[in-house]
């Protein structure tokens, strides 16, 4: 059977003006500011405490994914769509997609099937600016540090060894990984050694994603620690006055942007943090606001529950007060199959005992949910190549956990293949819910933050430090740095460090390289193993099948 791709899926669809969906959320068409017929903004006044507290919070995350990721945001959309069809009034909140995977191999981040949002072509693309503003903030950053190290009226002393603040771009471009500055002469600066993060691992991204309002967005900006001055003094962006020209620069894009589902119901998407070298999660802003208009929001976080479930969890909901409800870990038959020890061609082919060995993959996760005081539901995310026998083993082996397994059809049938799924999570909420705990306390210290974190939820049995990483928790120590949370960047293709130990490995060793500091989010960020926070582009870059006609009809996105 041949089946339309995403991006005709979502062309064919005849879109409602944004103003009708603002309805379902009793948002008047005054309080929009519209960027054209089918996006707008929401004004951050809407945001309502009361309701916040009252309303129910769903997380979706996944099992450690296949490099083509398991369908969390489709399940995430599917799931509201679901939801709605059972009468309840809900809400998706999602990430904004990096042009990263768009251009490079996992694609966008619109949905699939017929559980999207939509406009899906600017949404991927360039959508309302937001991550543009991101870039422009950062990189306005970078260029106030040079510019005042080749000042000679208005230095700070900074020393230009010391400086760690990147500039961004959202590409993945590996060249730009490492890069020389300042050559060619003395009107061109001074040269030093820098290079590039993605725009999604900026830490202007992660204080978009943390900042409460716009008072505390400039707060934070103003809290970036840049360098040190040649006598070992900490240098933030406040003190070259940085804060406020940056936050002019995201004046807009602090506001979350109104789109639609397949079904016409209410999406809102902002912020864009990857999971693997950020924390992986919307904007808080975004989620309260959801939490205001909607009985059900339905989010997610990036990749595995290893990663962007344990940030949303111990981070975002630790800072903003959140209580989630229930966890939906989304697995897959295809990715058991390869924590089974399939191998990539034989992803898709039945086979239930490597099903049944890779289950354990899925078992871990389980666990490490619960540990956070929340009942999980797994949504089997349905593929044409799963065989009824390894559905239904799945099934029971998770009805042995005590933990309801559904079959999402989402993507197939939009909120008509959810309506179980839907119902499972209601269950959940309206039976089972309970106040959430965090896995620690952001005062613990910070060896112990990290450990828990590595032994509880990935399984290590040790962790070491190389000298970098024991040089940097001295500074962490001496600028009192030690109550920030932690956002581990990791490979999100193993529990571990290393990403060929799939399925769940025991008895393994995590290594922490560095351990950089992010104080306008309030972050620390271990840097464990091989992790760099610029990807590359992979041998077919996905924008190798991508064509616009002259009429601007784009094909081969998705």
């Amino acid at each position: 059977m041949t089946h339309l791709s995403d991006i005709k899926i979502a062309q064919a669809k005849q879109l409602v003006h944004i103003k009708n969906i603002a309805k379902k959320l009793q948002v008047v068409e005054d309080d929009l500011e519209m960027y054209g017929k089918y996006k707008a903004k929401l004004p951050l006044h809407l945001i309502n405490e009361k309701q916040v507290a009252k309303n129910n919070l769903i997380l979706v995350t996944a099992i450690t994914p296949t490099p083509a990721g398991e369908g969390k945001t489709t399940v995430s959309i599917g799931l509201t769509e679901g939801l709605n069809k059972i009468g309840k009034q809900a809400t998706v909140v999602l990430r904004e997609p990096s042009l990263g995977p768009v251009f490079g191999i996992k694609g966008g981040a619109a949905g699939g099937g017929y559980s999207q949002v939509v406009p899906m072509e600017d949404i991927n693309l360039h959508f309302t600016g937001d991550f543009n503003a991101v870039e422009k903030a950062n990189n306005l950053l970078a260029a106030l540090i040079d510019n005042n190290l080749q000042s000679k009226t208005n230095n700070l002393n900074i020393d230009p060894r010391t400086i760690l603040w990147k500039r961004v771009i959202d590409m993945n471009d590996r060249a730009l990984r490492a890069t020389t500055i300042g050559l060619g002469g003395t009107a061109n600066g001074i040269p030093r050694q820098d290079g590039f993060h993605i725009t999604p691992a900026s830490e202007v991204m992660a204080i978009l994603c943390m900042a409460t309002n716009f008072k505390n967005l400039k707060q934070r900006l103003g809290a970036i620690l840049i360098g040190l001055t040649y006598d070992n003094i900490p240098v933030f962006a406040r003190d070259l006055k940085a804060e406020n020209a940056m936050a002019i620069l995201l004046k807009d894009a602090i506001k979350p942007n109104l789109v639609q589902t397949l079904e016409e119901n209410p999406a809102i998407i902002h912020g864009g943090p990857f999971a693997n070298i950020a924390q992986g999660t919307n904007t808080i802003i975004a989620t309260k606001m959801g939490l205001s208009l909607s009985n059900y929001v339905v989010t997610e976080a990036g990749f595995g529950a290893d990663l962007g479930a344990e940030k949303f969890l111990n981070i975002k909901s630790v800072f903003a007060k959140l209580n989630p409800k229930c966890v939906v870990l989304v697995a897959t038959i295809r990715a058991l199959r390869h924590h089974g020890g399939a191998k990539k061609e034989a992803y898709n082919t039945p086979h239930l005992e490597r099903v049944a060995g890779g289950f354990k993959n899925l078992e871990k996760h389980i666990e490490n949910v619960r540990k956070f005081n929340i009942e999980p539901v797994v949504a089997i995310n349905s593929f044409a190549s799963d065989t009824e026998e390894e559905v239904q083993f799945v099934i029971q082996k998770c009805a042995a956990l005590g933990v309801q397994a559904v079959v999402s059809e989402g993507w197939a049938k939009g909120g008509e293949g959810t309506k179980a799924l839907a119902e499972a999570v209601v269950d959940i909420v309206e039976n089972k819910a309970t106040q959430y705990k965090a896995l620690y306390d952001w005062e613990d210290p910070v060896k112990e933050k990290i450990e828990k974190i590595a032994k509880e939820i990935y399984g290590a049995d040790k962790v070491v430090y190389d000298n970098k990483a024991l040089l940097n928790l001295k500074r962490i120590d001496r600028l009192g740095f030690n109550d920030f949370a932690i956002c581990m960047a990791k490979t999100q293709k193993s529990f571990s460090d290393n990403d060929t130990l799939i399925g769940r490995p025991k008895g393994f060793t995590v290594t922490v390289r560095e351990i950089e500091i992010a104080a306008g989010a309030q972050f620390l960020i271990p840097i464990l193993g091989k992790m760099m926070r610029m990807p590359g582009l992979p041998a077919v870059p996905a924008s190798e099948n991508m064509t616009i006609d002259d009429q601007g009809v784009i094909s081969g996105l998705s």
